[in-house]
């Protein structure tokens, strides 16, 4: 049965979803580079005022926008868009919104993108997309979903997933480990798949994630087979994400600036996650050119395996930080 919508308002500022100047500022920079580059390649010509996680641009209208008063000198437009936004089920409607999120999901390589898509999409009992109310058939702010890499793992995209980590893996000391939780443990394990626009508003992370979560445990008892239900009692989370790493973060000198930061999380729950794994890599990416206010900084892939039995604190200490942002 469709999940009925919940409703959150919000006003949307047009700056990156960060809780520093300095990750404002990177976020900011990264995506206007991207913006200007993809600008002239893109199929969709509608306006918007932001740019996704993966540093994509969306070009989906906000609905109503807010414009200055005609009647009042005095009354300015002050850069807010009020939305109303809405989770939603996932559709094969979403398609091209999901698409442009993850155009980048796996940097440059060329792979099965539309049968990861298709696999997202049509798992509608576990999975959330954030729309505009009422907008509900044009653009997707957010996709949040868990997909079992047991259950999937022979479906191309899955295995080309696969090949991709265990090649970016150069860590001896995890590549033993990511292995095995990618081949023998893949029953138990769920791909955690979280993408949105940048200035998604921070307050509704909370009820996202809780969405999520809920839905993976309604699932091990309302599935319709045993089967089913299994495929959803994850032991381990597996989360691929974007961060910028400074270039002596690996180092044991103290970085020469006061200010910055060992490493910059383009999601601030990645900051939970990367805390809370059980082990973690990085690795160089090539969607990202350097600028100069990210001279210092690498883009990189961060992988990390989360326990299943942490994501009780997970949520816990995401909204602690919301609330504290």
């Amino acid at each position: 049965m469709p999940r009925r919508p919940t409703r959150y308002r919000r006003l949307l500022k047009p700056r990156p979803l960060t809780f520093s100047s300095f990750s404002r500022s990177a976020a900011q920079v990264a995506s206007s580079y991207l913006a200007k580059r993809r600008m002239q390649d893109s199929k969709l010509h509608r306006e918007s005022p932001l740019n996704s996680a993966d540093n994509r641009i969306l070009r989906d209208t906000l609905g109503k926008r807010s414009e200055p008063s005609e009647s009042s000198d005095e009354e300015e437009f002050d850069g807010n868009v009020q939305a109303d936004f809405a989770f939603f089920d996932p559709k094969s409607n979403d398609f091209h919104g999901v698409k442009t999120m993850l155009q980048a999901y796996l940097d440059n390589k060329q792979w099965d993108l539309n049968g990861f898509i298709d696999l997202i999409l049509g798992q509608t009992t576990v999975g959330t997309v954030v729309k505009i109310e009422g907008d509900e058939d044009e653009g997707v702010f957010s996709i949040v979903t868990a997909l079992n890499l047991g259950r999937y793992k022979d479906h191309k995209c899955i295995m080309e997933i696969k090949e991709f980590l265990l090649k970016a893996c150069q860590e001896k000391d995890v590549v033993d480990d990511l292995r095995l939780i990618l081949g023998e443990q893949a029953q138990n394990v769920g791909l955690l798949v979280s993408q949105r626009v940048v200035n998604l508003p921070p307050q509704l992370l909370p009820p996202l994630y809780d969405a999520l979560f809920d839905e993976v445990s309604w699932a091990t008892e309302d599935e319709p087979t045993e089967e089913l239900r299994k495929s959803f009692c994850f032991k381990f989370y597996i989360i691929f994400s974007k961060i910028y790493k400074h270039k002596n973060a690996d180092q044991k000198m103290k970085l020469s600036n006061d200010i910055d930061e060992a490493i910059i999380y383009t999601k601030p729950e990645d900051e939970i996650f990367h805390r809370l794994s059980q082990w973690s890599f990085s690795f160089p990416l090539h969607t990202q050119q350097p600028t100069h206010e990210l001279r210092n900084y690498r883009f990189m892939g961060l992988v990390m395996a989360v326990e299943a039995e942490k994501i009780s604190t997970f949520r816990q200490e995401l909204k602690s930080l919301i609330n504290e942002s």
